[in-house]
């Protein structure tokens, strides 16, 4: 994904407040936000996509890019190595759960809220300064009564016992503030996050279906492994546990990456990763929309199954709708926050060409009252 152009100064605008009000003006800037499409340009967008999917990969091949799925993204991380994708200093416009002046804060003001109105019956006072209420489901007996409330320190000593556990057995077990990203490539979002936010209770896990690319990440100067943890996983693979103990996550971080496996395997996948998140923590994505200029580029012969293709490189491509990704969320037992369509015209000034991309983006939490979703 290109990023948009930055302001003056470079600090870079918010989605949404870079409108094309005049036609005349699509050349003075890079990106316009909000672009909406006409009846004509959806219908042509349609018809393409039904063009390219026509003819689709033999049963062979499909099976060869879903077997050696890591060795075209290994291929991917050889060629172009660090200098492919940019940056995403976006990230911290888009997602203010990044920034460093955030970190807990968005969980604290939610928790405030909704303290009075998740389970009132089951509330439990704080003993001292700095102790987050925790709210539970009240376990009744036989005869319909409800059990009396355990004291808090009973409660959170019985929440966290697992963490206390694994205490030793996982990097950043001391952390108060644990962020993942999966499917981070070369660190194009961990680094940002790394330099940009210096607390030092925040830890920063990321990793990647390829081994190069986490090779890539380790020997990057600025990776520093008393804040981050960077390892290879699979994350289609179910019979491979994360190196991080349940209900411990604040933040899951998806950029562009759902995208890139079987949709058989998607709500599976999101299934095992909300299972990682704290209460209140919540998941973040980005990924490619239907009808995005990607999309309605592939030709006849790359179509996997709908809305799936493969590139030229290997590598696989989904385009998702809102409603795909509410249910895979949803489904998971998580809470929407944010699911919104970013239909973005870029303009390339030079050439005089415009380019329209469609991306969604996500905000899904982790209720305190957890379902896990099937």
């Amino acid at each position: 994904m290109a990023d948009s152009c930055p302001e003056p100064g470079g600090k870079r605008q918010p989605f949404g407040g870079r409108l094309l009000s005049d036609p005349a003006r699509v050349f003075h800037h890079n990106a316009w936000d909000n672009v909406e499409w006409s009846a004509e340009q959806a219908a042509a967008a349609e018809r393409k996509v039904q063009e390219n999917s026509t003819q689709r990969v033999c049963q062979e091949k499909q099976v060869d890019y879903e077997t050696n799925a890591h060795k075209y993204w290994n291929d991917f991380y050889k060629i172009h190595e660090n200098g492919f994708f940019k940056d995403r200093h976006w990230l911290f416009t888009e997602f203010p759960e990044l920034a460093p002046s955030q970190n807990q804060n968005h969980l604290m003001d939610w928790l405030s809220e909704n303290k009075r109105s998740e389970v009132p019956e089951c509330r439990s006072n704080a003993d001292g300064p700095g102790l987050i209420e925790e709210q539970h489901k009240c376990p009744s007996n036989s005869l319909g009564h409800k059990a009396q409330t355990l004291p808090v320190e009973e409660k959170v000593t019985q929440k966290l016992s697992h963490l206390e556990i694994c205490a030793d057995e996982f990097p950043g077990s001391s952390a108060t503030y644990r962020i993942l990203e999966v499917g981070c490539g070369v660190g194009n979002t961990v680094f940002p996050i790394l330099q940009t936010n210096n607390d030092p209770k925040l830890f920063v896990y990321c990793c990647d279906f390829s081994s190069t690319a986490i090779q890539l990440v380790q020997t990057n100067s600025a990776y520093d492994a008393a804040r981050c943890f960077a390892f290879v996983h699979d994350l289609c693979d179910e019979d491979k546990s994360y190196p991080i103990p349940g209900d411990s996550l604040d933040i899951i971080i998806l950029i562009f990456v759902l995208s890139a496996i079987v949709p058989d395997k998607m709500q599976k996948a999101i299934t095992r990763l909300s299972r990682l998140l704290k209460p209140g923590g919540m998941m973040l994505l980005r990924d490619y929309g239907r009808h995005d200029m990607a999309q309605l580029r592939f030709k006849k012969g790359q179509c996997l199954s709908e809305n799936f293709y493969v590139r030229g490189d290997g590598t696989r491509v989904y385009f998702f709708t809102q409603d795909e990704l509410d249910t895979l969320f949803t489904t998971a037992g998580l809470e929407k926050v944010q699911n919104l369509v970013d239909r973005r015209l870029q303009v390339n000034r030079g050439k005089q060409l415009t380019m329209y991309r469609v991306w969604i983006q996500c905000k899904y939490r982790k209720p305190l009252l957890a379902n896990t979703g099937s």
